[in-house]
């Protein structure tokens, strides 16, 4: 695409432009045919009403002389603007047609003629239009008087090098014939002429429109101008809402659309900061920590003492390695960063397939993990694998770790007709009702856990991501149970 069409205005004008292009065409080819039309109707009517005028004159009988002495007025008046004479006092018309005739009497004899018209019309007529007079023994004068109804009114000839249009009167009472013609070939000049002038207008009228347009163009495209100037003046570290003002409302979807971009993009650097200051939060203590430990087992006066200080250091690491965990869990869960890849998946299968993996981690404290499951039943739903791995692993996890050794954690499924219900129960010291809210909150900690306090609202998030709900109550077990209702479809 030429580099002038990325313009919107040049695209405008272009299309604009075309489309009017086309359509003047148009236009002007019907004005032009119709005018053409009209001016051979006009002219034909002046052959009518030119030999109706000559039939007029000629009503009652003229002598020799009288017809010498019309015969020459009628050609003065006809020819007269071809003569060298000064014409400047004259009135006429550029457009007057250059009229031919012929007057006939009964026999079909000349009477008289202009000085243009070709000689034997008539019969040239009988004969080009395929006619022939009776063979009987009537006079001609009534032979003729059978051919009017074929002879009157309008006929195109060719009479010599050009072709004519003539008009044929007859007069029923004398029987005279009066033929009035002109040349098609000057006769489509002067209507040539009449249609062009009709077509002036347009054409002088484009390159104005044109510029009018392109006028009008850059008037309209002015909001959407100023608002590219204010986007482009804008500092890079300025994030509030912009305002420009009364808007076009084709221009108001879009300032809406940029300012929720801006507030999106304020939304995520918060968040940035807001995780560069909990992982800073959080991270200063266990490394603080591991300094110590560090310190202490380089300062160990004997092999003992520094092996206590690695074990020590390496508990340490531990507790860092999942508060970063965690942290970087937590900020992979943000609602406006995350793109979930849902798709159908049996859970039942996968949630038996996390928690193989998740066993050491009981076995390790002597504790008891089982599932229960109602079979067969239908654990089908639409949700994104990996978040699910990583609500059940916060959950057992939790679970875990707040569960004394040699205590029982109880995961049951419960399929039900628009929803999947996941349940942890753990025969730990449970949680009293009034605190059990809080710990969905960040950093929040019941007793001396290992974590960041971020595990149930990582859950938390996993859940709101899957339009589900998440609740707390007392475990059958005696420890806390964890309610996560998962909808089959978003």
């Amino acid at each position: 695409m030429p580099k002038l069409l990325h313009s919107i205005r040049a695209r405008l004008l272009v299309l604009l432009l075309s489309l009017l292009t086309v359509s003047l065409i148009l236009i002007s080819h019907k004005i032009y045919r119709d005018a053409s039309h009209e001016v051979e109707e006009l002219f034909d009517a002046q052959l009518a009403q030119t030999s109706r005028m000559l039939m007029g004159l000629v009503r009652h009988e003229l002598s020799a002389d009288s017809r010498r002495d019309l015969q020459a007025a009628l050609d003065e008046a006809l020819l007269l603007k071809h003569s060298s004479r000064d014409l400047s006092g004259l009135l006429g018309h550029s457009y007057e047609s250059k009229l031919a005739f012929q007057m006939l009497n009964d026999s079909g004899e000349l009477v008289f003629q202009s000085a243009s018209a070709p000689k034997g019309l008539l019969m040239e007529m009988i004969a080009q239009l395929g006619l022939s007079l009776p063979a009987n023994e009537q006079p001609l004068n009534e032979r003729l008087t059978l051919l009017a109804k074929y002879l009157s009114g309008y006929h195109t000839l060719t009479l010599g090098d050009h072709r004519w249009r003539v008009f044929v009167l007859h007069d029923n009472v004398d029987h005279h014939w009066v033929l009035v013609g002109e040349r098609e070939d000057v006769r489509g000049e002067l209507s040539g002429k009449i249609a062009q002038r009709a077509l002036h207008p347009l054409f002088i009228g484009l390159p104005l429109l044109a510029l009018l347009l392109w006028l009008a163009v850059g008037w309209g495209l002015q909001p959407l101008q100023r608002m590219a100037e204010a986007i482009k003046g804008r500092a890079p570290d300025n994030l509030a809402p912009l305002v420009f003002g009364p808007l076009p409302h084709e221009l108001e979807p879009m300032s809406a659309s940029i300012n929720r971009l801006l507030m999106q993009v304020n939304q995520l650097l918060d968040q940035e900061k807001r995780f560069i200051a909990d992982a800073a939060h959080e991270l200063r203590t266990p490394l603080a920590v591991l300094r110590i430990h560090a310190q202490n087992a380089l300062d160990a006066p004997d092999l003992q003492d520094r092996d206590d200080a690695l074990r020590q250091l390496g508990g340490g690491v531990e507790r860092a390695t999942r508060v970063v965990a965690q942290l970087l869990t937590m900020a992979r869960l943000d609602p406006n960063v995350v793109q979930l890849a849902m798709r159908e998946m049996d859970l039942l299968s996968y949630v038996r397939n996390e928690l193989a993996e998740l066993i050491p981690l009981a076995l390790d404290r002597h504790q008891e993990l089982n599932l229960e499951a109602i079979e067969p039943a239908n654990y089908v739903l639409l949700a994104d694998g990996p978040s699910l791995g990583t609500l059940l692993q916060n959950l057992v996890s939790n679970a875990v770790q707040y569960t004394p050794e040699g205590g029982q954690i109880q995961v049951q499924l419960d399929a039900q007709d628009d929803i999947i219900v996941l349940r942890v129960q753990d025969s730990g010291p449970g949680v009293a009702e009034a605190q059990r809210e809080k710990l969905f909150e960040r950093f929040y900690r019941l007793g001396t856990g290992q974590g960041a306090g971020l595990g149930l609202s990582i859950v938390r998030r996993v859940v709101e991501l899957h339009r589900g709900s998440i609740s707390l109550s007392e475990s059958p077990l005696g420890g806390l149970e964890v309610a996560v209702r998962l909808p089959r479809r978003r």
